[in-house]
């Protein structure tokens, strides 16, 4: 057929089936993205003769005679069309994914279509953004500023790999072809508990174009967590890369070798599998009363399991003071049992990679995850090879928000391509991207609190029973993480914490942006706000009352033996005020009935900003021949903004401009070593080892010219791209011609290794309506405020938190993976899921507070994952508000909080 991409004439012939989405990426077309095989999400977005489609459900043929232009093609040679600027200066991406789509939609719009963007964007969701810098965009409005030499800290600067972003040519994880490659596709456990009594492979094998066929005879024995922590015995061994015992839907049973993936796919549908089916067991309460089938009945506490015979993963129990003699003494009291539900990550990118072995034995891995360098080095463990012949990298990363913190694909593309010796891929599906990875730890949680008469708290005192799946990864950090901050943020003298994470047959639990502390949140604030009711007082003078200031001990029950958490720099009482500010100003309200009720409600929340036993980071810096630097990070890019926030660092430390600093990072390759980006650790603890390079490089910089014009290095200062030693001034490009002469490379390295470690602060305020008749919330205010030390890149910044607010948003009114009654995934697509769209997120007003970290890099403060937490529990206070009615699950769906306003109010 013959057809035009982006003015040029092309004729080739689809294979059967094809969707035009695959066959533009098997054109080179690399923007156009794969992100949920449904036509749901619009990151394959086209134009087909000048109009929006998504080409994933397109039929390839259907392109016959007509002109599609991709984002490569949307400006004539190579130039920047208008829309793409207009994202430029808006900076309306983070990690890009959906970015190439996302323009192509709005580049398309007429002027009648722009006036309801809710209807004209519903086909493209992002997941990263919150949608405001969309909207700016749309508007008009540049969000960019400039920064002279030595001043970059601070400003709102652009990302580096923003051009290549709008313009598709920004390279990520399956934005490449190989020659010889291999394509890997998984047979999968359809049952929650079975054991492999036999396979036969033997018609697979025989199917044109198979290369072998994986299963658990072909993996190591060695038991792993799939969770990636710089302490790995923060997580347990119950893992293995194939495995003979099935213990959920959807777990991997076989992998099968291809020349195509069409074939992988036959290979698997002609796989004969033997199985024993086992009791299954799919709730936590169940799961560890007496007498509960153990899941892991072969496991003990040597595999870092607290009580694998009850399905007892971890456990946590402590007090502080007497808990029970101070409830029975209190003024007030409250107690309720609130329960949170399993939310997906919903990257658009989904896990994969691709895998090759070298001419030298080197393993090479190209991944999209969190966490190259601890993937490296399980990698290497597991197969038994040197560090230093495995490599791990990333490019671009399409969203990750604590999912890709984990080894879920890179451990089968190894085997497959140790045992091939060819390069191999392995892409997830949107479906196994729901069933076979990770989500958020679903949790019970009861809270009792108590207060004197004053709104003094007396009593806090948690029950948390987490469901952390049928594996055990981040299964303990979660469960202690929720029961820290959560309640170290009050001070209160008596305090009581009981949690377990417990086995289920059902898919397994992970990191997830906030890392527990939502789930608590949402019943401790919740008591907070109740006992404010018993006693007249108002939510913020309840929590002005109780809440932490600086100097004062944070104290938890959960976990006693961290003593390297400081007040580095305090600011939650200016969220506070920020907030109360904001939220006492008129909102802008539709005209709403009388059937409509409105309330006001709030949140706040403390969060370590590094995570604990360690998290380490190496950077290194050097001075260019053409008077530029290469810094070296280890840290990856999704999103996160960690790019642009390390360029800033190096540039005010020596003095220069952004675009002279020239970053490599993610890739093992590089040397050094990095811990991860997860754990908002990117800027507070990678930031602060950039810091320490490129102030290292600015005393090497001044000693070395010091040296050239006989000056002494205390008279040396770095001023505009240049060393200046008295009346002389050297640019650093004779700096770099004298070094070279010389046979001298000038450069630097720095260290962090995560501790001391400092708190963030933030507070999230909402009023609401809600439709007594129908259970419909609508949104009329929402405020954020955030103590981030010194704002490294402050629209940046804002976008992280506008990002987690509207995350949250989608956990806490709709998301929600339902598991069916035999333990399978009843909704493993986004059309199911309801994912947020740009008409279903308010604008969020956004307020810092004036802080400055004595801990963080240059006074910044972590700020990617905490704006996530409190937004539940403030949307649930306000409902409470409006309705008098206290709901203690989420998401607040309509058919799920409308039964109790029937009771109620009554109505039709």
């Amino acid at each position: 057929m013959s057809f035009q991409i982006n003015g040029r004439e092309f004729s080739t012939q689809p294979h059967s089936g094809q969707c035009l989405r695959t066959l533009l990426r098997e054109l080179g077309h690399f923007g156009v993205k794969k992100g949920c095989d449904a036509g749901d999400c619009g990151a394959c977005t086209v134009l087909l003769d000048g109009e929006p489609v998504h080409s994933c459900i397109i039929p390839a043929f259907r392109a016959e005679g007509h002109a599609i232009t991709t984002i490569e093609g949307l400006a004539p040679d190579g130039g920047t069309h208008p829309m793409q600027q207009a994202f430029l200066d808006a900076q309306a991406f983070q990690c890009g994914f959906c970015t190439a789509g996302m323009i192509l939609t709005c580049a398309s719009l007429n002027q009648a279509q722009r006036q309801d963007l809710g209807a004209s964007l519903k086909g493209n969701i992002c997941r990263c953004t919150g949608y405001r810098a969309i909207e700016d965009a749309l508007n008009g409005i540049n969000n960019i500023e400039d920064a002279a030499a030595g001043t970059a800290f601070g400003r709102s600067l652009p990302a580096p790999a923003g051009p290549q972003v709008v313009r598709g040519a920004a390279r990520y994880t399956f934005d490449t072809a190989m020659e010889g490659m291999l394509h890997i596709k998984l047979l999968r456990s359809p049952h929650p508990h079975a054991k492999i009594v036999s396979i036969d492979k033997s018609a697979a094998l025989v199917v044109t174009g198979v290369h072998a066929v994986l299963t658990h005879e072909d993996a190591p024995e060695k038991l792993f967590s799939t969770a990636r922590h710089e302490v790995v015995e923060m997580d347990p061994d119950d893992t293995r890369v194939l495995d003979s015992v099935m213990r959920f839907i959807g777990q991997k049973v076989a992998a099968v070798i291809a020349e195509t993936e069409a074939a992988a796919e036959e290979g698997c549908r002609l796989l004969k599998v033997g199985y024993e089916i086992l009791p299954a067991i799919f709730d936590p309460a169940d799961a560890i009363a007496q007498g509960a089938p153990a899941i892991h009945p072969d496991k003990t506490q040597a595999h870092r399991i607290a009580d694998a015979q009850r399905n007892i993963v971890a456990e946590t129990h402590g007090e502080l003071g007497d808990v029970a003699s101070a409830l029975a003494g209190s003024a007030v009291t409250y107690e309720g049992t609130f329960t949170t539900q399993r939310v997906q990550h919903a990257a658009l990118e989904t896990h994969g990679g691709l895998a090759w072995v070298d001419a030298d034995g080197t393993l090479n891995v190209r991944s999209s995850t969190q966490t190259p360098f601890l993937t490296r080095r399980a990698l290497a463990e597991l197969f038994d090879l040197p560090p230093d012949k495995v490599r791990v990298f990333c490019e671009r990363v399409g969203g990750g928000f604590g999912g890709k913190q984990e080894m879920l694909v890179e451990d089968i593309l190894a085997l497959a391509a140790l045992k091939t010796g060819r390069p191999v891929k392995l892409e997830l599906t949107r479906e196994e991207q729901f069933i076979s990875t990770s989500t958020r730890h679903p949790m019970r949680v009861t809270v009792k609190a108590g207060a004197d008469e004053n709104g003094k708290l007396t009593a806090l005192q948690l029950d948390v029973l987490s469901n952390t799946g049928a594996y055990g990864n981040h299964a303990g950090p979660v469960l202690f993480h929720s029961c820290g901050e959560s309640i170290s943020v009050y001070n209160c003298p008596n305090k009581k914490v009981d949690g377990i994470a417990a086995y289920t047959n059902t898919v397994p639990s992970g990191a997830f942006r906030g890392y527990g502390l939502p789930q608590a949140l949402f019943a401790v604030e919740a008591a907070i706000d109740e006992l404010a009711k018993q006693l007249g007082i108002s939510p913020y003078e309840m929590r002005r009352r109780n809440m932490v200031r600086s100097g004062d001990p944070m104290l938890t029950p959960a976990d006693m033996t961290h003593t390297d958490v400081h007040y580095g720099s305090y600011g939650l009482d200016q969220c506070l005020d920020l907030v109360e500010r904001a939220m006492a100003t008129e909102s802008a309200r539709p005209d709403l009935s009388e059937d409509w009720l409105t309330g006001d409600g709030i949140a706040l929340t403390m969060i370590d900003t590094v995570p604990p036993d360690g998290h380490i980071s190496d950077s290194r810096i050097s001075l260019r021949d053409d008077g530029g630097f290469d810094l070296v990070v280890g840290t990856a890019e999704f999103g996160n903004g960690t790019s642009t926030v390390h360029r800033q660092i190096a540039a005010t430390a020596l003095a220069t401009t952004v675009e002279r600093i020239h970053l490599k990072q993610s890739d093992t390759a590089n040397g050094g070593h990095d811990t991860g980006a997860y754990g908002s650790a990117g800027t507070f603890v990678a930031g602060l080892a950039t810091q320490v390079a490129a102030e290292n490089l600015a005393a090497e910089l001044k000693r070395f010219a010091a040296a050239a014009t006989r000056i002494g290095p205390d008279s040396c200062v770095l001023e505009n791209d240049s060393v200046v030693c008295g009346k002389q001034r050297l640019s650093f490009l004779q700096l770099a011609e004298a070094a070279r002469v010389q046979g001298k490379t000038l450069c630097a390295s720095g260290t962090s290794t995560g501790t001391p470690r400092s708190v963030a602060f933030n507070v999230q305020g909402f009023r609401i309506a809600v439709n007594k008749g129908t259970g419909e919330i609508k949104i009329l205010k929402s405020v954020h405020a955030a103590d981030a030390g010194r704002v490294a890149n402050p629209m940046q910044c804002r976008g992280q938190v506008e990002g987690g607010v509207a995350q949250s948003l989608g956990a806490a009114l709709y998301e929600e993976m339902v598991i069916d009654e035999r333990g399978r995934v009843a909704n493993p697509k986004f059309r199911d899921y309801h994912l947020p769209s740009f008409a279903d997120i308010p604008r969020t007003e956004v307020y810092f507070a004036d802080t400055t970290d004595s801990i963080g890099p240059m006074g910044a403060k972590s700020m990617s994952e905490s704006p996530y937490n409190p937004v539940a529990a403030a949307l649930g206070n306000a409902l409470a508000d409006a309705t008098g009615i206290r709901f203690t699950s989420v998401p607040f769906k309509p058919d799920r909080i409308w039964p109790a306003l029937q009771a109620k109010f009554g109505g039709s």
